[in-house]
């Protein structure tokens, strides 16, 4: 009974202890078969176990065998040596040049004093604006050269000697930023765009030499050279290769062709034979007969090639490019066509929605149909496919923050317009594209229902559109229709469309190469009005850049009217500001802020940077500040970078305060004083900021001069801005600058300067002294005030 009872209680966790004895029992049986392989020895303590059989000798020491390496991480400390000065570390601008990237395909020709005037110009022509780096390569320089090439002389007109020397130049000068090297004759006509196609192709880690091979006369059957006349390939890594031994295929190799005198070179000390297909990639040439016309040649060989050789004169070069453009859009129109078979066999086959896309082009209506295919393998199936296909997802906000409003518009005015009106007329840009966007949705309405039904616009009912940074801008009409069938009867409808229009391919444009690294000096121009804002300049400039050391001088520009000017000696008005600047200078010893004084009516922009100018060199860094500017490290390193000489020019649009007055009415100001997102606004009618070069301003000084000649009044209407306008060819970057805040103040506006200098100076004022939202509300309080 009472092993019954006992039994009865244990029932439920039999299962259990049955499991645990069971994997107890296993992992014993387990540990006895693993260790009974092994031979069990007792060992005294200290000594070390011998190896066992077939071991190796540095696994019984203790060591790791071979394969088996510890990578247990070992830690460096950190240590700075306090007697060596702090270097700050300058980095890249760019990611690629850090880690190393290469430029993709650089093309060198081998010209002559002979050619040069004549085939080179033909190169140059039809192939040199699809490479991206293309120079020129002679013996001898002739007296002219032709505009836009680039040229090496070498000297010497022997053609060993040119390849030699022409090897070395390439090395020494691009052999660490190029992938490819591609080496033609000016008598060699090569299609740009499918050498180019070619190199995307080849993995760059080869040693690469690729050509049409051919046969040494009285060589080696198996040894080939690449003949220079069809152009040849060469990857970065057989030409480092091959530089150390240059010297010595000089001395020892003999030979008349500059071509086989490379190949032998390249055979002899490394082995490597021309080849015409590398990777399943075809380098396809086509030998041209005497007397030859291009536009008859029908061989598929000669469709087909890279590069065609002998060319023998100019015409017959530019003859060669027109015959294989159009061989090129011969087979675009073809792809177009086929795709157009493609897309109403698709249609046929009712795979087609009812999607309407602007701009979209027939080529990818194909890629429209691998997307479906494809996506319909997913795991979410047909409904992961995105309208419209092939191009991106609409943009999910993750909070209410980040929700894209929509804009509503009809044919006449717009609902949301640029500062902040309720309604507002629809004109310019924003009329033609409503109007482009209607007619886009009629057209394609009609191409879907033909000749079924035939539809003509009543009336735009609503009309919604967005910028979507992810895909581009999206539409939504609501479209008052009249419908025509084949027997004439019509009938009026309503029908919502949605539309988009893509965005096109970005393409990153190469830029110079600037760092944070420049100095920057600042000019500032100071007239009576502005002395009571100096004290606060100064203390933002001493704090933000005298204390922080950056690399910033300033220069101030003293401007006296001219009956100051008479004055200076009894009362000079700018005494309190240099003595603010002696002040300055006791307190930092190694800083010198110099000034300037110039006796002028009317503080011409222009006129004074005049005298600036010519006072520094000319590869000086300009920042023209205003009085009112708050200097900081932030903005001043995006007037570096932003600024580039002989290139581009900086004119920052600075953000505004509002009058506290008008916006607090009494309440408590903000909080923090470094917050740029204060209540203001960016003061587009201001260009008293800009930075540019010295040597971009005089250049576009002299043109200005030359075109006014000696009629000086005409700087009055002008500023910097307009200089580099309309007399340089420079990139002007104009672009809003939450890093250059400037607090409210009423500024003064000069009568004697020209009229739309006074107007924008005026709207500046009016502007700045509230939004709309804090006008109405004070209007509102000065009514209810005045009501009570």
């Amino acid at each position: 009974m009472r092993l019954g009872a006992v039994l009865g209680a244990l029932r439920p966790a039999l299962p259990l202890l049955l499991g645990l004895s069971l994997g107890c029992s296993l992992s014993l049986l387990r540990a006895s078969w693993s260790h009974g392989a092994a031979e069990e020895r007792c060992l005294a303590p200290g000594r070390p176990a011998p190896p066992a059989r077939g071991a190796p000798p540095e696994a019984a020491e203790g060591g790791p065998g071979p394969g088996h390496e510890d990578f247990r991480p070992r830690i460096v400390p950190y240590y700075r040596d306090p007697n060596k000065p702090y270097k700050k570390v300058l980095r890249t601008r760019y990611i690629q040049t850090e880690l190393g990237f290469h430029e993709r395909l650089f093309v060198a020709v081998l010209t002559s004093k002979a050619t040069m005037n004549t085939l080179a110009v033909a190169v140059n022509k039809t192939v040199a604006h699809h490479f991206p780096r293309l120079l020129y390569f002679t013996g001898l320089r002739s007296a002219k050269v032709p505009h836009g090439m680039v040229l090496v002389a070498h000297g010497d007109e022997r053609p060993i000697w040119l390849m030699y020397e022409t090897m070395n130049y390439i090395h020494q000068h691009f052999g660490s930023d190029y992938d490819w090297f591609y080496i033609m004759q000016d008598d060699t006509y090569a299609q740009a765009e499918q050498v180019k196609a070619l190199v995307t192709h080849l993995s760059i880690n080869q040693d690469v030499y690729l050509g049409r091979a051919e046969e040494f006369i009285g060589g080696d059957e198996q040894a080939r050279y690449c003949h220079g006349g069809f152009g040849y390939l060469l990857s970065r890594s057989l030409l480092l290769k091959l530089h150390p031994h240059l010297d010595s295929c000089r001395n020892e190799i003999l030979s008349v062709r500059p071509d086989e005198w490379l190949g032998r070179c390249i055979i002899d000390f490394l082995g490597i034979t021309c080849i015409s297909q590398l990777q399943g990639q075809h380098y396809h040439t086509y030998e041209l007969a005497k007397n030859t016309e291009p536009e008859k040649e029908e061989e598929e060989e000669f469709q087909a090639a890279l590069a065609v050789h002998p060319v023998s004169d100019m015409t017959l070069m530019y003859r060669l490019h027109k015959q294989f453009s159009r061989i090129q859009l011969d087979r675009a129109y073809q792809e177009i066509q086929d795709l157009q078979v493609v897309r109403w066999a698709w249609r046929g086959a009712g795979l087609d929605p009812f999607e309407i896309v602007v701009g979209i082009s027939l080529c990818s209506l194909f890629a429209q149909m691998q997307i479906r295919n494809l996506t319909a393998l997913t795991p979410a199936g047909e409904a992961g496919v995105t309208w419209p296909v092939g191009i991106n997802a609409p943009f999910l906000p993750k909070s209410r923050f980040e929700v894209i409003n929509w804009d509503y518009f009809t044919e006449q005015h717009l609902f949301s317009c640029p500062d902040g009106s309720p309604k507002c007329e629809l004109s310019g840009a924003s009329k033609a594209d409503v109007g482009e966007i209607i007619e886009s949705a009629l057209e394609q309405l009609n191409r879907r229902y033909q000749p079924l039904l035939r539809f003509s616009k009543r009336q735009l009912l609503n009309g919604y559109r967005r910028f979507d940074p992810t895909r581009g801008m999206e539409y939504t009409l609501d479209l008052l229709l009249e419908a025509v069938t084949q027997k004439g009867h019509s009938h009026v409808l309503a029908k919502r469309v949605s539309l988009v229009r893509p965005l096109s391919k970005v393409e990153i444009i190469p830029m110079p190469y600037v760092t944070e690294a420049t100095r920057v000096q600042l000019v500032l121009p100071l007239t009576v009005q502005d002395l009571d804002y100096v004290a606060n300049f100064l203390d933002m400039f001493a704090m933000n850049t005298l204390d922080t050391h950056d690399n910033a001088l300033l220069t101030l520009l003293f401007v006296y009217h001219p009956y100051d000017a008479q004055r200076v000696s009894q009362v000079d008005v700018f005494a309190g500001v240099k003595a603010m600047v002696g002040e300055l200078e006791k307190r930092y010893a190694e800083v010198k802020i110099p000034w300037i004084s110039v006796k002028t009516e009317v503080p011409s922009q222009v006129k004074l940077m005049d005298i600036v100018s010519k006072k520094h060199p000319v590869d000086t860094l300009f920042f023209l500040a205003s009085v009112w500017t708050e200097i900081n490290m932030e903005f001043l390193n995006r007037c570096r970078m932003n600024t580039i000489s002989n290139w581009q020019v900086f004119f920052p649009v600075h953000f505004q305060e509002f009058n506290p007055v008008l916006v607090y009415r009494g309440e408590q100001t903000a909080s923090s004083s470094t917050d740029f997102l204060r209540d203001g606004h960016f003061d587009r009618h201001s260009f008293a900021e800009a930075c540019f070069y010295n040597s971009d301003y005089m250049t576009a000084r002299t043109k200005l001069a030359a075109d006014i000649l000696d009629r000086d009044e005409v700087l009055e209407s002008m500023e910097v801005f307009d200089v580099f306008l309309h007399y340089s060819g420079l990139h002007l970057f104009r672009a809003v600058e939450p890093g250059l805040v400037q607090k409210y103040t009423l500024r003064s506006c000069n009568p004697r300067l020209s009229e739309e200098l006074y107007h924008r100076c005026v709207l500046s004022n009016l502007e700045g002294l509230a939004s709309r939202s804090h006008l109405a509300m004070a209007l509102f309080e000065q009514e209810q005030a005045n009501s009570t």
